[in-house]
This record gives C-alpha cells, structure tokens and sequence, in this order.
C-alpha cells in the first residue's frame, strides 16, 4: 500500500512540474472572444531561416506606381535572393492635414481597403499568388499606433483616440501632423486593430507584418496579435523597435538601430573598429541568440531623411553591405539599393526610381544572399552559427571573423579604414577548404587590403 502512494505520489509531482514548465514558457492572455490563452514563445517559420528582405515602394518602383508593374520585377527579385518581400502600407491614404501632394503611406485612412493608386484588390490578390507561386514571401507594413485624420473610426469612436488636457484629439508625436494617435487603453480600439490584422491574413493570405513603430503601442497587444494570427496561419513579424522583450511573444525580428548609426560613424571616421566590438558585446548581453535581428545600410526613412548609402557611407558603402549579410541577423535591401540609389526619394511626392544606372551594386547582393541562403554558418539565429572575431596585427582598422555550423565555415575581413593596410592573422588558421567568393582565390594568412576592401572565403 505504501508502495502505491508513494508511486502516485511521484506521478503527481512530475505532473506538476511539467505543468509550471509550461506555464514558464507562456504568457496567460485574454482573445476579443474573452477566451482565456497561453502565449507560447516565438517559434520562427522554417522557411525564415535562411532568407533575406526586401523593402518595396511601390509608389516609387516604377513609373506606373502599381501592384501590376510591380510584379515585371519579381523575376529579378527572386535572382537577387530576396525572398521576404515588404511592401509599405497598401491602404488608401489620408486626405485631412495631408502632407505633400501625395500624403504618407502611414496615414492610413481605411485599415480594409486597397490605395487605389496602386491598383484594385484583384491586382494585389494577384501579386500575392505570384509571389507565392515563386516560393517568394510577402508581409505588409501595418499603422497600429495611428490613422489618418479622415480614418472613419475618428468619426465612430473618437474615444478610441489619445487627447489633449482639453479633450481635442491629437497626434502621437508633434511632427506627426497628418495624423492621429490612438489610445490603447481603450479594449475595443485593440479588438478592431486585432480583427483587421486578421483580415489580411485570412482574406489574402499574406505572410506576416512588418509593424511600424511597434515600440509605441503595448507589448501585451503584439503579443495577443500574434498569438490570434497564429491561429490563422503561421506568420512572420517585423518590429520597427529595437526593444528585446518584444521578441518574446510576439516577433521574429526587430530593427538593429544602433549597429546602423555605428557603421554609419565609422564610414564617417567618427567612430572605429574598437566600438564595433563593444556594439556586438552589448548585442549578446540584450538579445537571444534565437532572436533575428535586421542588418541595414539603407531603409525609406534612413533614405528619405539623413541621406542615400553613398551619401552617408561614401567609399565605404560596399564594405558595410557586406558587413549585414554576413553577421549574425536578416539583411535588409531597401528598394533601388541594388541599382546604386543614389538620391534622396522623396516621401510625399512621387519620384521615381532609375533601374537603368550602369551598377555593380546588384552583382553584390546577388553573390552575397546566395551565399547566406546556401551556407549555412550564415544562416539566421540559432540556424545558423556564431561570431567568432579572428585577431590580426591591425586591429584597429581591420576586422576579421569567423562564422561555424557544423561543416559550413565563413570568414570575413573588412577593412574598416580610409587607408590600405598590410596584415597577418596573429594566429594561423587552416583555410584549406576555404575559397573567396568573389575572385575564388585560396585563402591565405596575410594580406594587403585597400581601403576599404573587404574578403569573404566560405567553404566549398
């Protein structure tokens, strides 16, 4: 009899324990259905794993500004290596306190429909199938943390929206005057915002949203909004936010700001190697090394705004662009970028890109994202492998590494300077296996790179 207690009473401990086990990994929430939920831990899609993005204007990629000339492009997408394609808001644009002629895409005037200066939901229904039939994926850009002044639910529940100590609703942020800021306190706003993101899911089949100043609405509201879309389908989401708590529950990725000011420092002599390596410490104290992270030289703010690649990186453009694709985290191209974009687009007016500059820039990429999405020591998270920095007798202006997974091996060496220098490896390393991606030439123990230049070697 003592026997079989003690049997129960073991059974029921392992019973509990595998409970708080559970409940450690999750998050209780409550759906607009009231229905009590665990969140579960951000688990990426398996087809992220090794992919790039791409960020489409669609206003600005061809003369029509359209889905359907949009989509003569996706051939060359696809031989680019972006597979993650990111449209900017596809939703009719606001006309109350409209800035410029056209008005931002982030004022967003109708949450359900269609910008009808892109096309009819027919034309994005049918860019969608064809970037699906390509084994290509598509998330778009969603506003949640404000409309348009003219968005019907300013007119339905302006208590839905955040006020001033008189009670006149106002913007989220002063600048932002061609739009207004809504309050997430309020549980119905939340259930329509969750609802329309489940529209697009469910309706079009979309894979997943990149999140426009996601650090501005609550976490709690990503989490349970990811949590609902999950239910729908597998999705995969973008943060326009740096903060690490957010990769918890609710996203795949979020933007890795301060690595982009950096490079943009260094390429600018303001900064060196020296505070690189305390930017990638200070990344692996905050972050999981499961958690995607998006590598940048170029986005349509950083464009629009502080000034194109070669206006801010100069020389040294083509060094942090391998940089991105190389480290740990999701590279980023931005629209043009392949074709050496070299103004700055405007943001309210329509300008558009010249697809017909004599440029390497294409070359690049297209050799770079083949490479990280075949090998992979390069692959994104936990796929792929670690940074490992390599020392040399220059380290103040040279910065070596390594990257490992299992057989796959990738090494890079950038000169992070304005001047050729000559150096050696203060160990050596067996490269045997190892050839440069671009020349295909052995790897060796010492070099002379010129300004600038950089070398990547990866394992046959």
């Amino acid at each position: 009899m003592k026997k079989i207690n003690l049997t129960k009473r073991i059974i029921s401990l392992i019973m509990l324990t595998l409970v708080l086990v559970f409940l450690i990994g999750c998050d209780p929430a409550t759906t607009n259905q009231g229905q009590s939920v665990e969140y579960k831990k951000v688990e990426h899609v398996d087809w992220s794993k090794n992919l790039s993005i791409y960020e489409v204007n669609i206003r600005q990629y061809t003369p029509e500004g359209t889905f359907n000339a949009f989509a003569e492009h996706l051939p060359r997408l696809k031989e680019l290596g972006t597979d993650i394609l990111w449209l900017m808001p596809i939703h009719p644009i606001g006309e109350k306190n409209r800035k410029g002629t056209m008005g931002s895409y982030y004022a967003v005037k109708d949450y359900y429909g269609i910008n009808p200066e892109f096309g009819t939901e027919e034309d994005f229904r049918n860019l969608i199938a064809k970037i699906h039939e390509m084994d290509m994926y598509i998330i778009i850009d969603w506003v949640a943390n404000h409309s348009a002044w003219d968005n019907q639910t300013i007119f339905d529940h302006p208590e839905w929206y955040i006020t001033d100590s008189t009670g006149n609703i106002i913007p989220p942020v002063a600048d932002w005057s061609d739009v207004a800021g809504y309050n997430y306190e309020v549980p119905e706003m939340r259930d329509y915002m969750i609802d329309a993101l489940k529209y697009w899911v469910k309706e079009f089949n979309i894979d997943g949203y990149r999140c426009d100043v996601a650090g501005m609405v609550p976490v709690d509201f990503w989490n349970r909004a990811r949590y609902e879309l999950d239910q729908i389908k597998p999705v995969f989401m973008l943060a326009e936010a740096h903060e690490a708590e957010l990769h918890e529950y609710a996203f795949d990725m979020t933007y890795a700001w301060s690595d982009h000011f950096l490079w943009n420092e260094i390429a600018q002599g303001k900064k060196t190697i020296d505070d690189l390596v305390k930017q990638f410490e200070k990344i692996n104290e905050e972050y999981n090394s499961s958690d995607y992270r998006m590598n940048f030289v170029s986005n349509h703010d950083e464009n629009s705004w502080k000034g194109h690649v070669f206006e801010r990186m100069g020389e040294a453009s083509k060094a942090f662009v391998v940089l991105s694709v190389t480290i740990p985290g999701m590279p980023l191209v931005y629209s043009g970028q392949e074709a050496c974009l070299d103004k700055r687009l405007e943001f309210f007016e329509k300008d558009t890109i010249n697809w017909e500059k004599d440029c390497c820039m294409d070359e690049l990429y297209t050799a770079l994202l083949k490479l990280k999405k075949e090998n992979p020591a390069l692959w994104n998270g936990d796929f792929g492998g670690p940074m490992e920095r390599i020392a040399t007798n220059a380290d103040d202006k040279i910065f070596a590494f390594s990257r490992i997974k299992d057989d796959h091996k990738v090494i890079t060496i950038l000169n992070l300077s304005a001047e050729e220098v000559e150096f050696e490896f203060t160990n050596q390393i067996d490269g045997s296996s190892l050839t440069e991606l671009f020349t295909e030439e052995e790897f060796v123990n010492n070099y002379k790179l010129a300004a600038w230049d950089y070398k990547v070697y990866r394992t046959n």
